[in-house]
């Protein structure tokens, strides 16, 4: 695929996410995954998120909060971590949750702070090694 919007779509995509998972998930796709993959890289990043009117930390902090009500674990991690480069705090990054807590029920407001953790958990493990 090869358009405007999603090339700047991949290009954010790489830099928020890290260009090496998202190299390895575009990789890995098939006949029948790289239709989303297309989908997600030029819907999601091309379009919604290179729109001006908010940050992308702003961004991070909407999709934390959404996709820990959602309760969708694989992309919670991935968005923690993608939330801490684009400026994030690991502490903001807890206030979200707390608030998803109280907006969407405890136990969303559990999983998503152990995850988050585990997501703490693997970039400090790739900083010493």
């Amino acid at each position: 695929m090869s358009n405007e919007k999603f090339e700047k779509g991949l290009a954010l995509r790489k830099q928020v996410l890290g260009a090496e998972y998202v190299e390895k998930s575009m990789a890995a796709a098939d006949s029948f995954s790289m239709p989303m993959q297309e989908l997600s890289t030029e819907y999601c990043w091309g379009h919604v998120w290179t729109r001006p009117g908010l940050e992308l930390r702003e961004r991070s902090l909407i999709n934390i909060a959404m996709i820990s009500a959602l309760n969708r674990p694989h992309e919670l991690k991935l968005h923690v971590k993608a939330a801490l480069n684009n400026g994030l705090t690991r502490e903001q990054i807890r206030e979200v949750i707390l608030q998803v807590a109280v907006y969407c029920g405890v136990p969303a407001g559990i999983d998503s702070t152990r995850i988050a953790r585990e997501a703490f958990a693997e970039i400090d493990a790739a900083k010493k090694g």
